[in-house]
């Protein structure tokens, strides 16, 4: 059994889930630390996003719990859920002719009831998210008219309108081209180290991993075998065991951090 933090607001003890016949995590405990860079990384089909799905309550386990604020995340309503943790599916879908603003404003809906309707809070949250993504400019644009980049920042815009302290992205630069994963990084970055956001991501790339992450976790079979820094995480040894991949890891000359070339 591996051991978990329980200081943290978010963190899964002896989660198992399955689906048929086979087992996609055993037992897994992992915490998720607070206002920290969190990124999962790991080959294919290896739990990284039943992981996340799990944390989310998408996915119900067939043994163990989540844990959010000290409580079962399956007990708590879904509405403070909803206000507490968000989350950015890996392929997202847009109503055909949405518009950007519309796509944001539905990051409300957690807030919305009979007894509260729309009101100028509401407004104004929407407003900031599009503004801290830079989509306010592109706010009456169809979502289906935009870049790769730019739909990502739309949907990230809809999760910042639900104004959760906690942010669940899986494989938030799928289908991006270098420049525009990049640019999705740095807002998440910029989210976690101006506004305090806890953010939890799936990456495939392990090196934009290690250039973004304050916290690494290595799962592979869903089993965790690594945790930790970067620098910890990243090392020859883990990339064989993990991957299959024979390596020599380098210094990143920009950002310092532990950079892999295959060999």
């Amino acid at each position: 059994m591996q051991s978990t933090t329980p200081q943290s607001r978010l963190h899964a003890n002896d989660l198992m889930v399955s689906f048929g016949n086979q087992t996609i995590l055993p037992n897994l405990s992992l915490d998720i630390p607070d206002e920290k860079v969190t990124v999962i990384v790991g080959p294919n089909a290896c739990g990284k996003s039943t992981f996340l799905r799990s944390l989310a309550r998408l996915i119900s386990p067939q043994g163990g719990e989540v844990i959010l604020d000290g409580k079962d995340i399956r007990k708590r309503p879904s509405r403070q859920v909803a206000r507490t943790l968000g989350i950015l599916p890996q392929i997202p879908n847009a109503p055909d002719g949405i518009r950007v603003y519309d796509l944001v404003e539905r990051g409300r809906i957690p807030y919305q009831s009979v007894l509260r309707q729309w009101s100028e809070e509401d407004g104004a949250a929407v407003q900031r998210a599009l503004e801290l993504t830079g989509m306010a400019e592109l706010a009456e644009r169809h979502v289906h008219d935009l870049s790769g980049g730019q739909r990502q920042r739309a949907w990230i815009a809809l999760c910042l309108a639900q104004e959760t302290e906690i942010l669940l992205l899986d494989e938030p630069t799928t289908f991006l081209d270098l420049p525009h994963q990049i640019e999705v990084l740095e807002l998440v970055r910029s989210l976690n180290k101006d506004l305090g956001r806890t953010v939890a991501m799936v990456l495939h790339d392990v090196n934009l991993a290690a250039r973004y992450a304050d916290h690494m976790i290595a799962l592979k079979a869903g089993t965790v075998m690594a945790t930790g820094t970067p620098v910890t995480v990243i090392t020859e040894g883990t990339m064989r065991d993990v991957f299959g991949l024979e390596c020599k890891v380098m210094t990143d000359p920009v950002r310092g951090t532990p950079m892999i070339i295959p060999l």
